[in-house]
């Protein structure tokens, strides 16, 4: 049996079911249920909600493999995985344009106050020096993580005759043309936009705390499309609050349920959707029609590869 835990393009039950599987589709299953119904299960899909941890995986003797829908495997015990024999894979390549798509669009939204605009003339107010844009061609992007979002995200750069500062710590030789490899100092220094696509780890998290926004040079616009736990609020706020960046996008938040903060957050997250230059979208970057499909179908694949279906 392979279990679904989460929303999946139909093709993904369909095809597993034309092999010969049977296929539990149950995109809101809790911890819990998944508990109680894991031992027989030989695969499990997830995304982001359901951490697959020690005991979830000693519940499940005949599990094979836990293929993940998008990027991040944080939620998952790799090491026990390992230990197990079980094999872990993520689908990056599925969503990765729709995230690059998704970053450009906020990026341009805030340098040319879209978002804003709109807003002042669904009140009559028509401000046109006020929200005077500034172009995007000519300056540098700081880009940090250069897997497969942020690689995409410079591709689409690419036509705006900007130089991007690609910083990946696990990667090497990789610069080529207005591509420029660069360490994460170098970023804070010259960067004029500086988009995040790492995952999270214990490396990462909070990567852009307070002594990061402290080094920034330029006046940076700050995106953020990968995890809401890389950038720390309260820093963000600081930074904003102290005029030490122009904006940001967030397509994610530390707590991302929204009808659920404590004070001091609801407290920030009030403060963050009342500034003008800030845009947060609901964790929708790699959320794309066309990636819904790709995720499943590149999953199937490398599975099909892999010879585990």
């Amino acid at each position: 049996m392979i279990i679904v835990t989460a929303n999946a393009h139909p093709y993904l039950a369909e095809t597993l079911q034309q092999r010969g599987f049977e296929v539990l589709y149950a995109p809101e299953i809790t911890y819990e249920q998944l508990s109680q119904v894991i031992e027989k299960a030989t695969g499990i899909v997830v995304t982001t909600r359901i951490k697959i941890d020690k005991a979830i995986i000693d519940k499940a003797p005949q599990l094979k493999w836990i293929g993940r829908l998008g990027s991040g495997l944080e939620l998952i015990d790799l090491d026990y995985a390992k230990e197990k024999n079980i094999l872990c894979i993520s689908t990056p390549e599925g969503n990765r344009n729709a995230v690059a798509e998704h970053a450009l669009g906020l990026l341009l939204n805030l340098m040319n106050h879209i978002s804003k605009s709109q807003a002042e003339i669904r009140h009559n107010s028509w401000l046109r020096e006020e929200n005077r844009g500034t172009e995007l061609s000519g300056k540098t992007v700081g880009i940090i993580g250069y897997g497969n979002a942020g690689a995409a995200f410079a591709k689409l750069l690419s036509v705006f005759e900007v130089t991007v500062l690609a910083c990946d710590k696990y990667k090497f030789d990789f610069g080529a043309g207005a591509i420029k490899e660069a360490n994460f100092d170098q970023v804070c220094r010259y960067a004029d936009i500086i988009s995040f696509h790492v995952p999270l780890t214990g490396e990462t998290k909070y990567m852009a705390d307070e002594s990061f926004f402290d080094a920034l040079r330029q006046r940076p616009y700050i995106i953020n499309t990968s995890r809401g736990k890389v950038v720390k609020t309260q820093s963000l706020i600081y930074a904003l609050q102290q005029d030490m960046i122009r904006g940001a996008a967030l397509d994610v938040l530390e707590n991302e349920k929204i009808h659920n903060l404590d004070s001091k957050e609801q407290e920030q997250f009030l403060f963050l959707t009342n500034q003008p230059n800030v845009i947060v979208t609901p964790h929708i970057a790699g959320y794309s029609n066309e990636a819904f499909y790709k995720m499943s179908k590149i999953l199937l694949e490398k599975l099909g590869v892999l010879g585990v279906i």
